[in-house]
C-alpha cells in the first residue's frame, strides 16, 4: 500500500468518525517507518484501519443485495430479542410458529398418556442417554423438488406438510389439506422450510380448480383460496378464530363462547374498492431515456419481485378499468418518475336520485343511480355510501375496502350495542344512553350506529380523521356526536360518561390495543364493549388480558364471529361482544 492510499484510507475512516482534527497528525506521520506510533483512542491503529479498509471492498450488485437482506434480518432478530418473552404480537410469523409447533407436537405424540410412557422409558435408560436428543433427519438441499402430502392449513392460508420423519414441516402456498403436490425448497428455518408451489400431483377432494378466475393465481401473493369452494373458505376462517383464542387469550375454554359462523360477503370477486399496484425503479437518477417499462402489479408470492398484472378480478369494475389506464400512464410517462412508485386506485361513488316518481322507491327505500369512478390522487376526497349514510374521506386514508358487506356489518354492530336486560335487575334497560367510538377514524361506527344514543363521542389520534368524522356527521344530519383528537394512552380522559350506561366500540389497528389503553377501558367500566378487529390474534390476546385483570371481573364474552371482508384470501374480520353483568 502506497503512502497516498494509506492517507486516503485514514481520511475516509476518520472523517466518518468525525476526527478531522487528527488528520493533520496522520498526514505528518504517513511517511515514517512505523505508523503505529500514532495512537488514537480507538480499537484499531491507523495501519490496522487502512488494512481493514482494503480487506473489505465495497459490495456491488447481488452481493450488496444479499448484505442488505442480512442487515434487515438481523434488525428483525434484534427487535424480536428486545420483545419480552411473554409478549405476543399476533404477527404472521408468530401465528405460523403456533401452527407448526402444534403439528410437531401431534406428530411426537405429546399428551398425557404419551408423556407417562415417555417418563417410564426415561427411567429405564441411562443418565447419558437421557441427555441425548434423537438426531434430526438431514434436510434436502435448497432448490430440491419434493413430493409432499398437505396435512393442514396455517392461519395465513398456506398448506403445511410433514417431512418423512415428521420432525420438520414444509410450508407450501396455494395448497389444501389432502393435496399431494410437488414443491421446490428455497429456504430452511429452525423447524420448517419455505417452498414454492410447483404443481398438484393428486388433488384433495375439496379442491376445485375450475373455480379459479384469475390468470395470476398461484403466482401473485394476493389470494390464497380461489380453488376452494366459498363455503369451505368460511369454515376455515371460523377455525382460524377458534385457534386464535386457544393460542392467544390464555382463557379457559369455558370462558370463550362457541365461535359463530363466518358472515359471508355478498360479493366473492369484484369487491375491493382499493388497490395499490406498484413498480420498481432506480434508487436515484430516474429512468433513462428509452428504458423499458417496468412490471406494474403486485409481489410474487414469497418474494419481493413485482410481477406484471394487467387485471385484478377481485377489484371492482371501476378499479379494473383504472388499472388499465394507470399502466398506460406509467408506460407513457416513465421518465417523470425518479424511482419506483405505488399507484393508488380508489373507488368513489356518486348517487343520483331516480327522477321518475313511479320508480323512485323500492320496498320503501329511495332508488338511486350510482356512478363509480377510480381516483388516483391520495389527497382527493372520495365518497362512499353505506345504506342511507354518506361518507367522505381522503382517497389515501383508511376506509373499509369491501363496500358490499358494510351495510350488513354495521347493522350487526348496531344490534349488538344494546345490552341485554339483566334478569336480576328490574331497572336494567336494553338501550344504553352513551356511545364511545375509540379509533373512530372518519366516523364509520359513530355515524351508522349512533342515532339511538343520547350522546356519542368518537376519539382518534389523527387530526385529519377527526376533521372528516365531524364533516360526515354534518352530512348525515347527526347532532348528538362529538369528535375528539386524543392520544390512545389518554383516550378516555375527556370522557365523563357513566360507565354503567355506556357502550364502547373498539376498532384498533392490526397490532391491537396496548395495556395502557385496556387499563383505561377497565377504569371506565362500560356496560357493553364491542371489539372489532382485523387481526383476531391480537383481539384474543387483548380480551385475555382484559378478562384476567382484577378489574375485568364481572365481564363475559357474549359472542364471537367473523366477517369475510376479503374472500379468496386468508384475512378475516372478527367481532367480539362483551357485557359487564355484575358490579365490582
Amino acid at each position: 500500500m502506497t503512502s497516498i492510499q494509506i492517507f486516503r484510507s485514514l481520511r475516509s475512516i476518520w472523517t466518518h468518525r468525525r476526527l478531522a482534527p487528527r488528520l493533520t497528525a496522520a498526514a505528518a506521520l504517513h511517511s515514517s517507518t512505523n505508523l503505529n506510533n500514532l495512537k488514537p483512542q480507538f480499537k484499531y491503529s491507523p495501519m490496522e484501519l487502512a488494512e481493514k479498509c482494503t480487506r473489505e471492498p465495497k459490495l456491488k450488485g447481488f452481493e450488496k443485495k444479499k448484505r442488505s437482506i442480512q442487515i434487515k434480518t438481523n434488525k428483525r432478530a434484534r427487535k424480536a430479542a428486545r420483545k419480552p418473552a411473554n409478549e405476543l404480537d399476533g404477527s404472521a410469523e408468530e401465528t405460523l410458529e403456533f401452527d407448526i409447533n402444534h403439528m410437531l407436537a401431534q406428530a411426537s405424540g405429546e399428551g398425557a398418556e404419551n408423556n407417562a410412557e415417555a417418563e417410564e422409558t426415561e427411567e429405564s435408560t441411562t443418565a447419558q442417554s437421557t441427555t441425548m436428543k434423537p438426531e434430526k433427519a438431514p434436510l434436502p438441499e435448497e432448490h430440491t423438488i419434493l413430493q409432499l402430502k398437505i396435512h393442514s392449513l396455517s392461519s395465513s392460508g398456506d398448506g403445511l406438510a410433514y417431512s418423512d420423519a415428521k420432525d420438520h414441516v414444509y410450508l407450501v402456498p396455494f395448497t389444501l389439506p389432502g393435496d399431494l403436490v410437488e414443491a421446490k425448497v428455497y429456504k430452511h428455518l429452525k423447524n420448517h422450510s419455505m417452498t414454492d408451489f410447483v404443481k398438484v400431483v393428486t388433488p384433495a377432494p375439496q379442491r376445485n380448480d375450475s373455480l379459479i378466475f384469475c390468470q395470476y393465481f398461484a403466482k401473485c401473493g394476493g389470494c390464497q383460496f380461489q380453488m376452494l369452494p366459498y363455503e369451505e373458505q368460511l369454515l376455515h376462517k371460523k377455525h382460524v378464530i377458534e385457534k386464535a383464542f386457544e393460542n392467544y387469550s390464555g382463557l379457559e375454554p369455558t370462558l370463550v363462547p362457541e365461535v359463530g359462523p363466518t358472515w359471508a360477503s355478498p360479493l366473492q370477486k369484484g369487491y375491493r374498492t382499493k388497490l395499490t399496484p406498484h413498480f420498481d425503479g432506480p434508487r436515484r437518477g430516474g429512468f433513462p431515456e428509452g428504458a423499458p417499462t417496468p412490471d406494474v402489479g403486485f409481489q410474487q408470492k414469497g418474494t419481493r419481485r413485482v410481477i406484471d398484472i394487467e387485471d385484478c378480478p377481485i377489484g371492482t369494475p371501476a378499479l379494473r378499468e383504472g388499472l388499465t389506464k394507470a399502466r398506460k400512464f406509467v408506460a407513457e410517462n416513465l421518465q417523470t418518475y425518479k424511482r419506483g412508485a405505488t399507484i393508488l386506485l380508489r373507488e368513489s361513488t356518486d348517487r343520483t336520485l331516480v327522477a321518475d316518481e313511479a320508480e323512485a322507491e323500492v320496498d320503501g327505500k329511495a332508488k338511486y343511480i350510482e356512478t363509480k369512478q377510480c381516483i388516483t390522487d391520495p389527497k382527493a376526497v372520495i365518497t362512499e355510501y353505506i345504506g342511507k349514510y354518506k361518507f367522505e374521506s381522503p382517497a389515501g386514508s383508511f376506509f373499509q375496502n369491501n363496500n358490499s358487506i358494510l351495510e350488513e356489518f354495521t347493522t350487526f354492530i348496531r344490534s349488538n350495542l344494546y345490552q341485554p336486560a339483566d334478569p336480576t335487575s328490574p331497572e336494567e334497560t336494553k338501550t344504553p344512553s352513551y356511545l364511545v367510538d375509540a379509533y373512530c377514524g372518519s366516523g364509520l361506527f359513530s355515524i351508522t350506529c349512533g342515532s339511538p344514543f343520547t350522546a356519542v363521542i368518537g376519539v382518534d389520534v389523527s387530526p385529519e380523521g377527526i376533521q372528516f368524522a365531524s364533516r360526515n356527521a354534518t352530512l348525515n344530519n347527526l347532532t348528538n356526536t362529538t369528535f375528539l383528537q386524543g392520544d390512545a394512552e389518554k383516550i378516555f380522559e375527556k370522557i365523563d360518561f357513566p360507565g354503567e350506561h355506556t357502550t364502547v366500540i373498539i376498532d384498533p389497528p392490526r397490532k391491537g390495543s396496548d395495556a395502557k389503553f385496556l387499563d383505561q377501558l377497565l377504569d371506565l367500566r362500560p356496560k357493553r364493549i364491542v371489539y372489532i378487529s382485523c387481526n383476531v390474534h391480537t383481539q384474543a390476546r387483548d380480551l385475555g388480558y382484559f378478562l384476567r385483570s382484577e378489574k375485568g371481573a364481572g365481564y363475559k364474552i357474549d359472542s364471537v364471529r367473523g366477517f369475510d371482508f376479503f374472500p379468496q384470501t386468508h384475512h378475516v374480520e372478527s367481532i367480539a361482544v362483551l357485557t359487564r353483568y355484575t358490579t365490582i
